[in-house]
C-alpha cells in the first residue's frame, strides 16, 4: 500500500499540470573532450532553479566537496537557470549541449513527470541525458510563518473546504510538478478537489520562502531539507512531513501526513545527469568520482547538516531505476488517459 500510495501520488502530478513550456535561449562553447586526460577544463553544475531550493542546494554541496577534498582537480561551479519548474532549461541541456562533457545538471522526479504529461508536457525527459547517480532522498514539508492562525494541517484543509480562495498555496516549481503535488496531496487526499486549491508557482525553493516570509502566500509545500534552517531560526512552523515515519533533527517533533489523517507519503530523489552524447571516460571519470565523494566524512557531514537521507546509485543501477519509475508512470497514466 506505501508503494501504491507513492505511485499514485506521482500520477496525481498529471491531472494537476496547467502547462510548461519548453524552450532554449542560450548557446554553449562546450564540447566532448573525448580524451583519456578528462577533465581539461573547468565544469559546470546545473541547479535547473532559482536559489535556495533543493536542486540549487544540492549542487552546491557536490561542487563544494569536489573543490574542498580536490577529488577534481579542476574548478567546479554553480549555475541557476530556472524557468518553468526545471522545464526551460532541460530542453537547453537536452538540445544545446548535447556533446558538453563539462555541463551537468542536477534533477528529481519532474524530469519523468514533466516528459509524460499529455497536457503541458516537456518533451524532453532523462533519455535525453546520461544519469551519472543518485546521491539522496528528501520528503516535501507543509509550511506557514511562524505567526499563522494555521497550528495544523488539519486547520489548512478545513479552510480550503471552507472557501478555496482563501488560502494561497505556494511552491518552488510549476503547476503540476513537486511542490504543487507535495501541497495538494493533502487535499486530495482529504476529498477536496485539487484544482480548487489556490497555487502560485515560484522558480525555487527559495523564492517561495521569500513569498511566504513576504506574506505573499498562506502556506507553501517545499523540500524539508531546505526549510530546517529557518525553523531553526523561528520564522516558519512546518504542520506536516511527507515522510513515513518522523524525522531528524529540526524537524522531529512535526507530525507525518499519516500522522495528521492523511493517508500518503512522498519521497523526492536527487541525482546527477551528464549530457546525452557524453564521452566514455567522462562518464567512467564521474561514476568514479561520485562513488568516493559519497564515501568522505565530508559528503555526510553535508547529508547531515541537509537533512537529506543518502541513497547512492552509480550511474548504471540509476538508469535501471529511472527506467522502472517511467513505466510505472506512463502505466498510471494511460489508466488515467492522461499520457501524452
Amino acid at each position: 500500500m506505501k508503494m501504491w500510495k507513492k505511485i499514485t501520488s506521482v500520477a496525481f502530478a498529471a491531472t494537476l499540470a496547467l502547462g510548461l513550456a519548453a524552450c532554449s535561449s542560450s548557446d554553449s562553447d562546450g564540447a566532448s573532450s573525448g580524451s583519456s586526460d578528462y577533465p581539461k577544463n573547468n565544469i559546470t553544475i546545473v541547479a535547473p532553479s532559482g536559489a535556495g531550493g533543493g536542486w540549487d542546494l544540492t549542487a552546491r554541496s557536490v561542487a563544494k566537496i569536489m573543490n574542498d577534498t580536490k577529488l577534481v582537480d579542476k574548478a567546479i561551479t554553480v549555475e541557476n537557470k530556472p524557468g518553468g519548474g526545471g522545464a526551460v532549461y532541460m530542453a537547453e541541456f537536452a538540445t544545446k549541449e548535447v556533446k558538453n562533457d563539462y555541463m551537468l545538471m542536477v534533477k528529481s522526479p519532474p524530469i519523468l513527470i514533466n516528459n509524460n504529461k499529455a497536457e503541458g508536457n516537456s518533451p524532453y525527459g532523462y533519455k535525453d541525458t546520461t544519469p551519472l547517480a543518485q546521491l539522496t532522498r528528501d520528503y516535501g514539508a507543509i509550511v506557514v510563518k511562524n505567526d499563522s492562525d494555521f497550528q495544523s494541517l488539519e486547520d489548512v484543509l478545513n479552510a480550503i473546504k471552507k472557501d478555496p480562495t482563501s488560502v494561497t498555496l505556494a511552491g518552488g516549481s510549476a503547476p503540476g510538478s513537486m511542490d504543487h503535488l507535495v501541497g495538494v496531496l493533502p487535499a486530495f487526499e482529504a476529498g477536496i478537489d485539487p484544482k480548487s486549491v489556490k497555487y502560485v508557482s515560484y522558480d525555487g525553493g527559495g523564492e517561495a520562502i521569500a513569498a511566504l516570509l513576504g506574506n505573499n502566500a498562506d502556506v507553501i509545500a517545499t523540500d524539508a531539507s531546505t526549510i530546517a534552517t529557518y525553523v531553526k531560526s523561528g520564522d516558519v512552523r512546518v504542520l506536516a512531513v511527507s515522510s513515513a515515519d518522523r524525522l531528524e533533527g529540526e524537524l522531529a517533533e512535526v507530525p507525518t501526513f499519516k500522522e495528521s489523517g492523511i493517508d500518503a507519503e512522498f519521497t523526492i530523489w536527487r541525482g546527477i545527469f551528464g549530457p546525452k552524447e557524453m564521452s566514455d571516460d567522462a562518464k567512467e571519470y564521474w561514476n568514479e568520482k561520485i562513488a568516493k565523494m559519497v564515501e568522505t566524512d565530508e559528503w555526510k557531514a553535508e547529508l547531515e547538516k541537509n537533512g537529506w537521507a543518502s541513497e547512492y546509485r552509480n550511474g548504471e543501477e540509476f538508469t535501471t531505476y529511472l527506467e522502472d519509475q517511467d513505466k510505472v508512470i506512463v502505466e498510471l497514466l494511460t489508466a488515467l488517459g492522461m499520457q501524452k
